[in-house]
């Protein structure tokens, strides 16, 4: 079946979303990475998700660290530093401006999403080089949420009786203002306003605060998005002065200023990583625009042998002296780490051989390199790469537990797992996925105490 066939019946919402973005930006003069098809819609809420445990959006961030001070003392598995928002507060933290302790906030959360500090610069910068934010009027005036609109907001909520179809009106977020001089065009503008003004606290019409230049000629100001006669100022959230203010974010502007095009790829690749990064392999992206380059962070494994006698293998697995626990333990370790949401982990490319997986305490580091000694070599010498043969491992230690219970059962096996290296493995985001408890092997990392309420 030809791809184009393929994405007609496959083009979902989820897709299209992101496509648009990616349009946007080509159409505004950035050359992009690439977009692959192959996303999957939802028709319900995702109950099993934790978004936190505050029961208010926008709650102090207090309620999600354990010390405001120490970003990293952010609650697992969160990102976000409220109930409510996709990253950071854009006013500052807790709404107090202060762009080095957003900057720091900034860090870690985008570090839990697997950005480095170039592409959260990168992201960051190129994100605020076009578009603007919308905090005309008071916030009083805006709707409820949709969970509280009456049926004939139909689910949308946050109604704006004030905008009379003048996007100049806008309302979201409460800060109101331009990023750049020409915010639909991706230029260097965002970089020229940042560096080029100093900068002071003020509040929006709506209450919020931002930051506006002390001093900017008329003609560099952008142009009103439903009267082009008339101009304001551009503005910078808290967000945006962290870049200027922490030393290794303005590294980064800084090599981005002297480079346009380092900024340009480096910007279109994040924006690719950030839009792709939970459909798991290459091989699940569709389309004529789906780029060849394998990326680190797709976790690349390379195709797998299926020519070599399997039975042959198990028969030397057999033979090892290695116990049905050591074999099953190793098998059942190498594969849990699968993770249904982005599709990483799992068994395939054996990354438990390589740093992190090889240490992580779960994985009884002593009893995995005994394992990996025995069946190392038995994979070379037929030609299956470990990861094919860990597995099989885990087959024959499940079926002779079996006979020794009086039945035979042949596990179902298919080949052609490959193996990974450590050129082929970011170590450093592979850290979210190390087990903290295990319900089948009936182990914790550490323990827990619930204590009582009387």
């Amino acid at each position: 079946m030809a791809y184009q066939e393929k994405i007609r019946k496959r083009s979902v919402l989820a897709d299209l979303i992101i496509l648009a973005g990616t349009v946007a930006y080509d159409s505004m003069g950035l050359k992009t990475f690439g977009f692959g098809f192959g996303r999957e819609d939802i028709w319900g809420p995702e109950i099993d998700t934790y978004w936190g445990s505050e029961k208010e959006w926008l709650a102090r961030s207090e309620e999600r660290y354990d010390d405001l001070d120490d970003p990293s003392t952010l609650e697992n598995p969160l990102a976000a530093t409220h109930m409510g928002l996709i990253y950071v507060n854009p006013e500052g933290v807790n709404g107090v401006p202060g762009p080095q302790k957003t900057a720091d906030q900034i860090r870690e959360t985008f570090a839990r999403m697997a950005m480095n500090d170039e592409e959260t610069a990168a992201l960051t910068c190129g994100g605020h080089t076009v578009g603007k934010t919308h905090g005309r009027g008071a916030v009083d005036n805006i709707g409820v949420a949709p969970e509280a609109a009456g049926l004939e907001e139909q689910g949308l909520g946050w109604s704006n009786p004030g905008q009379d179809g003048k996007a100049t009106n806008a309302f979201t977020s409460g800060i109101e203002g331009a990023w750049t001089t020409h915010p639909t065009t991706f230029d260097m503008g965002f970089f020229d306003m940042l560096f080029g003004h100093e900068w002071h606290q003020v509040k929006s019409p709506a209450g919020a605060w931002q930051w506006e230049p002390v001093e900017i000629k008329e003609e560099d100001k952008p142009v009103d998005p439903t009267d082009p006669s008339v101009r304001h100022n551009p503005i910078m959230t808290d967000a945006d002065m962290a870049m200027k203010v922490d030393p290794i974010y303005n590294e980064y502007c800084q090599k981005f200023m002297a480079d346009p095009e380092y900024f340009r790829d480096t910007f279109a690749r994040a924006w690719f990583k950030l839009t792709h990064r939970d459909m798991g392999p290459r091989a699940n992206y569709l389309g004529p625009d789906v780029p060849k380059e394998d990326l680190i962070w797709q976790d690349p494994v390379p195709a797998g042998n299926t020519n070599y006698d399997v039975a042959a293998v198990k028969a030397k697995i057999a033979a090892s002296g290695l116990s049905n626990e050591d074999l099953i333990t190793t098998a059942w370790d190498s594969a849990r780490t699968y993770r249904g949401s982005d599709m990483r982990g799992g068994a395939n490319g054996a990354r438990i051989r390589l740093a992190p997986q090889k240490d992580w305490v779960g994985n009884e580091p002593d009893r995995l390199a005994k394992v990996l000694a025995v069946l190392e070599p038995i994979a070379a010498e037929a030609g299956a790469s470990v990861a094919d043969v860990i597995v099989l491992g885990g087959n024959v230690g499940v079926e002779n537990a079996i006979k020794a219970a009086g039945f035979s059962v042949e596990v179902p096996f298919a080949s052609g797992r490959g193996d990974a290296t450590d050129e082929m493995t970011d170590a450093a985001s592979f850290s979210v996925l190390e087990p903290i408890s295990d319900g089948f092997r009936n182990w914790q990392k550490q323990e827990y105490a619930v204590s009582q309420k009387k």
